[in-house]
């Protein structure tokens, strides 16, 4: 059985990604593809009651390292018992937010830098995205979209840190330009999703030429 596509998806909050998701989700299904839809922080019963603790606003007082440790260990256990097991299915996996989050948001944002990075390594035991979308928009404008009361501890946060998660995304597009693809989210929903898809179509294509 070949293994399934691993698919991220990334951006600042309000960038658009749960919306794009959804559309992905339709667009395998119509294909007959099997396909799940998880997120980060969360996907599990343990991560999910881990990302409760990271997300809660009133734990102002938590540290950098202990948020990223958080993360990690979160995501641990997602891999394990969520998306290592589908991709040895063959099933696809579609993930809101995944190992990118954590150094543009830990890394960059919490100025953490390299132990970010090296303590992820061992969440993520080797299981890294096929391809992942970065949705780009300007931190100002999509914090913008999320109403205050409805904002997370992260997501409320000032727009400084924002910006700085920003600027760690753009590094990776940069770092790692044959798996993160980055779309332009300031336009319409139909424009990115078409975008993607484009991507996702070259994509399947590269794949199926290295299997054969």
């Amino acid at each position: 059985m070949k293994r399934g596509l691993f698919i991220s998806i990334e951006g600042p909050d309000g960038s658009g990604k749960s919306t794009q998701i959804n559309l992905l989700r339709d667009f395998f299904n119509c294909q007959e593809r099997a396909v799940i839809l998880t997120r980060e922080p969360g996907g599990t019963v343990i991560s999910e009651k881990i990302r409760q603790i990271i997300l809660d606003k009133e734990h102002t007082e938590m540290d950098p390292m202990t948020e990223a440790l958080l993360y990690a260990a979160a995501r641990a256990q997602h891999v394990a018992e969520i998306i290592k097991p589908a991709l040895e299915k063959g099933i696809t996996v579609i993930c809101d937010r995944f190992v990118d989050s954590s150094i543009a948001y830990q890394g960059y944002g919490r100025q953490l830098a390299q132990p970010v990075q090296v303590i992820n390594e061992y969440a993520v035991a080797g299981c890294m995205p096929d391809v992942t979308f970065l949705l780009k928009i300007d931190p100002s404008v999509g914090k913008k979209r999320i109403r205050e009361e409805e904002q997370d501890r992260l997501e409320k946060e000032k727009l400084e840190f924002h910006q700085a998660v920003f600027q760690g995304y753009l590094a990776m597009e940069k770092a790692y330009p044959q798996r993160i693809i980055g779309i332009d989210a300031s336009r319409s929903i139909e424009e990115v999703s078409q975008d993607i898809l484009v991507h996702l179509s070259r994509l399947s294509k590269d794949l199926q030429q290295t299997e054969r």
